[in-house]
Formats: C-alpha cells, structure tokens, sequence
C-alpha cells in the first residue's frame, strides 16, 4: 500500500472542537484512500480563516510526506486552492498530493485557481477602498461606533493569528527554545511571517506581544 498523509481545515475554531465539517472531510478522506489504494499514516487539522496565510498543520504534514515518502491527501481543494501560501507551501515541498473532491488537479491548475483567486481579492480592495473614499467625499462620518467595531475587528484577528501561532510556539518550547531572543531567531530563521506581514520579520517586541496575548487568550478560555 501507498502511504499519505491527511489535510484537512476548518475556518474556526467552533467548527473545529465540534467537528463540524471535519467529520465529513475525514470521511471523505477515507473512502478516498481505501477506494486508491492508500494507507492514512497520520492526520493534520488546520482550524484558521482561509484568508490568513499562516500554515503551522501544513508545514507540519509537508514535513511528514516528506519523511514518509507519502502523498498529501487533501480533503478539499475548492477553498485550499484559492490560497497563495497554500500553493506556495505545496510548490515548494515537492510533495505530490490528491484532492478528493478533485483527483484529476495538477500543479497548474491549482496554480491559477491561486492566481485568479489573488486577483478576485485585489479587485474587491480596491473597490471597497474606492467606496469608502467616495463616501468621505459625501461628507458621510464613519464615527466613533465604526471605528470601536473595527478595534474590536482588530483584536479579534490578533487573537486568531496568536492561536494558529500557538503550535508553533508550543513546538519550540519543546525543543528547548524558550527565551523571546531565541524564538524569535527561530521564528525568522523558518521565514514565518508576522501578524502584520513585515517585510523586516519577528523582533523582540513583537514576539513579547504574541506571547503575552497567548497568555491573555488561554486564561480567558
């Protein structure tokens, strides 16, 4: 038998401690493999938003088809393949993967699923920005109620970045890097991006923020 490996990704993590939409992702997966011939020797859940970019299951189940020798098996394309650090995590792995609800997918064709779906998300900032200059100019006053529900918009990203941070934080603490200096080496060493995408990467400051809003997140659960 062919080994492989599972992905699967839920967008939050009310779906993910219910398994709600999990179940049926894994059940897909398994008729999948049993129908080709495939034996699942592990499985990785990503519980995130599509739109964030950052991979910790991903990297990880990449990393064990690789050890492995073994296929990625995804559970579903529709939505993975419109994710450019999807493609780009994949691409570069070199790990030959099957789709479930697309088993004919090549690299190409998830390469512009990515594209087009980069460019539909390039178009609808710039029209949203064009609204809300034009409404500006219609002397409408955006006011204090929108700018508190966009703060509250605001923390309630940080709070999901900081829980998909949260495995790999845990994972190097494991292996001895404790200390905010040398997580944040490692952190820029794997090229894991920041919250706020900076081209400068991780510093002292900004680990100290992610560890101390990890801490304010577990004792608020």
């Amino acid at each position: 038998m062919n080994k492989a490996i599972a992905y699967y990704r839920v967008s939050t993590d009310r779906q993910g401690k219910s398994g709600l939409g999990l179940e049926a992702q894994q059940e897909a997966v398994r008729l999948f493999a049993d129908g080709q011939g495939y034996q699942v020797t592990a499985h990785f859940t990503e519980i995130e938003s599509g739109k964030r970019n950052q991979r910790p299951q991903l990297l990880a189940a990449l990393t064990q088809c690789r050890k492995e020798k073994a296929t990625l098996i995804i559970a579903k394309l529709d939505r993975l393949g419109r994710n450019v650090a999807f493609i780009a995590n994949l691409m570069e792995s070199r790990v030959e993967f099957k789709a479930v609800d697309n088993p004919h997918a090549d690299k190409l064709m998830v390469h512009l699923l990515a594209a087009f779906a980069e460019h539909e998300r390039e178009q609808i900032s710039s029209r949203t920005k064009a609204a809300l200059q034009a409404a500006i100019r219609r002397g409408v006053q955006l006011g204090k109620h929108g700018k508190e529900v966009q703060c509250h918009k605001e923390r309630e990203a940080a709070d999901r970045f900081a829980e998909q941070m949260r495995p790999t934080v845990e994972e190097l603490r494991r292996q001895g890097i404790t200390t905010i200096r040398a997580i944040c080496d490692e952190l820029n060493r794997r090229k894991i991006s920041t919250y706020r995408k900076s081209a400068h990467g991780w510093h002292i400051r900004t680990v100290h923020a992610l560890l101390k809003r990890l801490n304010a997140v577990a004792a608020s659960v």
